[in-house]
């Protein structure tokens, strides 16, 4: 007895290092292999039936030195578990005349109750309830003499287990064993021992059983249940974007190198801190066009050109684009060419008035006396407004042969055109054109009517 009170002292001692979980679905199978001792109940007031249970009566020092009980337990559900246990032992008896060691032995079946289920779980510490039956060997007194024999019995009791580590710890359970055909002696039963738990299954082996892992066959980590953080980026590989990158959790375990919020396997530019409308690019200039893809990145401009601004490279106000003379200033009402200098109404009248007086030698394209001065009137106009362009149409009357009047009237305009080009009139400027006898002004049956028809209209060509 006094080798099991001291086992029960290191035992108790030993349970502030303890951190593991209770027996449960897990590691349904526990076995146990330790000593046990036995208190006859033999007074029968309350005081003496404490003195029994501690074993100070006449009946004690009831313990083997050497392994006396084994048992098996094996886990069911909600905190519920088998026991069979098998114990023997030698109790002393003493009876006036002898000292006898009585065998005994017993095997017992009980139910027990894990009372995690009303406290809580407390990780190492395992207490229990138990009740149910056995059969014990082992005789009681009869008239003052010790009668060997066996019976059935009830039993119920108390019990804990602390865990050392995952499948081992230590036992301690106390209980009473109450007769009922009066074959043996009501009795406590106590035990102390090492347990050992198994039969849990890990498929991963990373020390999260299967019935508590998210991620059975695959190694991984108590705090995300069993899923892998191959990157250790504290997101589990299953919620992680880029499992085998270390990021943020705020793009789902991606990382952002430059850090400019866009994880780095959607930024076209992951070292250069850019924007969401830029692929994550930057836009220095803020043209709408990244940086890598403007050939001007510091100055804005549009797509069409590339990022860069049109050139204007006579600065006239008109991008050479639009710029019909782009290396010569201009204004944008003439696409950016020079303003055109087209001759006025009063001046065309004035060109109208100075025609009207050329006049030919008769049947030839040759000017009569004077003429000559109204050409360099008519000359110094157009020069004067080089951005219009003249037709110079010849007439005759209907005297002569139609073709003749034809060929005199083409000669005629074309004598006027020559004479302008000569006083410096560019002659893409100028038509020269005779249309015979068509088109008269006037009668040609008359001489005045005549005069009239032979004649060269100036008109602004268009």
């Amino acid at each position: 007895m006094k080798q099991f009170k001291l086992a029960m002292l290191a035992m108790i001692a030993f349970l502030t290092f303890s951190n593991v979980n209770a027996q449960d679905e897990n590691n349904p199978w526990v076995v146990g292999f330790g000593i046990n001792t036995v208190d006859v109940r033999y007074q029968s007031d309350f005081g003496d039936y404490a003195q029994d249970y501690i074993g100070t009566g006449e009946w004690g020092n009831n313990t083997l030195p050497s392994i006396s009980r084994i048992s098996v337990d094996r886990y069911l559900n909600d905190g519920f578990s088998l026991q069979l246990a098998g114990s023997i032992n030698k109790v002393k008896t003493y009876i006036v005349e002898d000292d006898i060691d009585e065998l005994y032995w017993a095997i017992d079946l009980v139910a027990k109750w894990d009372l995690n289920n009303l406290f809580g779980d407390t990780a190492w510490w395992d207490p229990y309830v138990y009740v149910g039956g056995g059969y014990t060997d082992f005789g009681r007194m009869v008239n003052g003499s010790f009668v060997e024999g066996g019976e059935g019995t009830l039993n119920a009791g108390a019990g804990f287990n602390v865990w050392f580590n995952e499948n081992i710890g230590v036992n301690f359970q106390t209980g009473a064993k109450k007769e009922f055909a009066d074959k043996v002696q009501d009795h406590f039963q106590h035990s102390l021992g090492l347990v050992f738990r198994f039969g849990g299954k890990d498929t991963d082996g990373d020390g999260i059983y299967d019935k508590n892992d998210a991620c059975p066959d695959v190694a991984g980590l108590k705090e995300f249940n069993g899923c892998p953080d191959a990157d250790g980026d504290g997101i589990k590989d299953s919620d992680d974007a880029c499992p085998n990158t270390a990021g943020i959790a705020a793009l789902n375990g991606c990382p952002d190198a430059d850090g400019d919020g866009i994880a780095d396997k959607d930024d076209a530019c992951p070292n250069e801190a850019g924007t969401k409308a830029m692929n994550g690019c930057p836009d220095a200039d803020g043209d709408g066009i990244a940086d890598n893809k403007d050939k001007c990145p510091n100055e804005a401009g549009p797509a069409e050109n590339g990022g860069c601004p049109w050139p204007d490279t006579d600065k006239d106000g008109v991008l050479d684009k639009d710029d019909k003379c782009p290396n010569e200033p201009g204004v944008a009402s003439n696409n950016g060419c020079p303003e055109l200098i087209i001759i006025t109404e009063v001046e065309k009248a004035k060109l109208d008035s100075f025609a009207r007086e050329i006049f030919f030698n008769s049947g030839k394209s040759t000017f009569k006396l004077g003429v000559t001065g109204k050409l360099d009137l008519i000359a110094e106009i157009m020069n004067n407004f080089p951005d219009s362009n003249f037709a110079i149409n010849g007439y005759t009357d209907s005297v002569g042969r139609k073709s003749t009047n034809l060929k005199l009237s083409d000669k005629r305009a074309n004598a006027v055109m020559d004479y302008l080009v000569g006083k410096g009139v560019k002659a893409a400027r100028l038509t020269a054109k005779g249309y015979g006898e068509d088109y008269p002004i006037a009668s040609n049956k008359t001489r005045a009517g005549r005069a009239q028809n032979r004649r060269v209209e100036i008109q602004l060509a268009k």
